[in-house]
């Protein structure tokens, strides 16, 4: 299946099940919901964005390394540029582009911005993991679907935490998933395995400035989780935070699976079941549509630099198409 096609099925799988929730809530209902929001939460958990980029580009400021100049508008600029292929590119690969971005203005060598990248995306995924099985341990509920959620989460967060810091057991885990997987995928895994060694001897050499990534990580993801948090109190509901730490990223983790247009309907479903015990389901359907802001605002800061960026790429291509 060519990458047309997979983006055709992935929309025509978000419509689908978008066209089930909107046919079975009541849509006067989230109108209504929407009508009577507070206003200055909302006002406060869509200005989130500003926080999560503004950190997320000091983060990006911090893993490059010293000697190149990337300055914090710089790497806020490539952030958002990437939030904008997030919305198009299934399972985050925008933030892959971004390496690609990120060689162009910052000299580096294509292996270790893509290593770059790598790391934060692992660091992100780890610090979600983190967040989930915190939540989930003290979540009251213990019926069998979250006692096995909170066993997945918990040996995730293990098994990718020693893939992330043991050349050894990371060298294991590449050569089962290329057993597992072979063909182009398996290839793709090979060039990722190439990029995973090159990421943990760059990290490595530096375990201070490695903490101050990881804990900036966890950090982010707190405040992504808070954001959520905040766009319940304003769509006037209530969960406990810590309910809110084991759920909302649950949601999330169904919105990455690559079955649908970034992450709608899979997540939009799964935050109307997972809160259904604590409110209606036209909120969680606006929950959900607020979820989708999240990803959308940064996109539409980000096309302005999306555009710069491709326009310098295509101009690089030219002149070395006349210089050959």
């Amino acid at each position: 299946m060519n990458k047309s096609m997979k983006k055709l099925v992935s929309l025509a799988v978000s419509t689908v099940i978008l066209i089930v929730i909107y046919t079975r809530i009541d849509f006067g209902g989230l109108v209504d919901v929407f009508r009577e929001c507070d206003r200055l939460w909302m006002v406060i958990s869509l200005g989130m964005v500003i926080p999560i980029t503004f950190f997320s580009g000091w983060r990006l400021r911090q893993v490059v390394p010293k000697q190149v100049s990337l300055g914090l508008w710089e790497a806020n600029k490539l952030i958002l540029a990437a939030s904008v292929l997030n919305m198009v590119l299934p399972s985050k690969m925008g933030d892959i582009a971004k390496a690609y971005f990120m060689r162009d203005q910052s000299n580096i060598t294509g292996s270790l911005a893509l290593s770059i990248v790598v790391f934060e995306k692992a660091c992100d995924f780890l610090s979600l993991l983190l967040w989930c099985a915190f939540g989930l341990v003290l979540f009251p509920v213990k019926d069998a679907f979250f006692v096995a959620m909170t066993v997945a989460i918990v040996a995730g967060f293990t098994v990718g935490t020693f893939v992330l810091f043991s050349q050894r057991i990371a060298t294991l885990f590449f050569s089962m998933v290329r057993r597992i997987v072979p063909g182009k995928v398996g290839e793709k895994v090979g060039v990722l395995e190439g990029a995973w060694g090159e990421m943990q001897d760059y990290f490595w050499s530096d375990r201070t400035q490695l903490f101050i990534i990881a804990v900036t990580s966890i950090f982010i993801w707190l405040l992504h989780l808070l954001q959520i948090w905040f766009f319940i109190l304003a769509l006037n509901a209530w969960v406990n935070p810590i309910t809110n730490l084991a759920l909302s990223p649950l949601a999330i983790l169904a919105g990455l699976l690559p079955l649908t247009f970034a992450g709608v309907g899979t997540r939009d479903a799964a935050l109307i079941m997972l809160y259904q015990p604590y409110f209606s389901a036209a909120t969680g359907a606006a929950l959900g549509l607020l979820c989708t802001s999240r990803y959308l605002l940064p996109a539409i800061g980000g096309l302005p630099f999306l555009s710069q960026y491709l326009t310098r790429l295509n101009r690089q291509k030219t002149e070395a198409t006349i210089n050959q």
